[in-house]
């Protein structure tokens, strides 16, 4: 876009449109530039946040890995302590199928506390009242 310089009038001011035209020109320049700075500080910012989220998920990984050998180390124990290996593992399987059930209904329960936004739909009945109003 080439720059035009503002012309004066004969008074020596210029005219109310370049003002405007000068105006925005002005602002656009200045919301790329806002655009520009704000590209470069999220390039770095996703750059770090994807080697976090990469570590986040080996560390998930190596969670449940961990969490595996646990469980079958657990199974172990209960083999030492005299059960039958598939009984220990049984045992092992319904202990977390247990703890699964009872987080669902803590979950369950929590889900069930939850409740509309009632004051942003009051709020958009007086919004959508008003309009009405000075609409009609």
């Amino acid at each position: 876009m080439s720059e035009q310089p503002t012309v004066p009038t004969a008074s020596g001011e210029p005219t109310v449109g370049q003002l405007v035209v000068q105006a925005q020109r002005e602002f656009a320049a200045v919301v790329r530039g806002e655009v520009e700075l704000a590209k470069a500080e999220l390039r770095d910012s996703a750059s770090a946040a994807g080697i976090g989220a990469g570590l986040f998920g080996v560390a998930g990984f190596l969670g449940v890995v961990a969490f595996i050998l646990l469980s079958i180390a657990a199974a172990y124990g209960l083999v030492a302590a005299g059960l039958h290996p598939a009984l220990a593992f049984l045992v092992v399987a319904g202990v977390y199928i247990l703890l699964a059930l009872v987080l669902a209904l803590v979950g369950r329960s929590q889900l069930r506390k939850v409740s509309p936004p009632e004051r942003t739909k009051a709020s958009l009945a007086e919004t959508k009242a008003a309009l009405s109003r000075g609409g009609s």
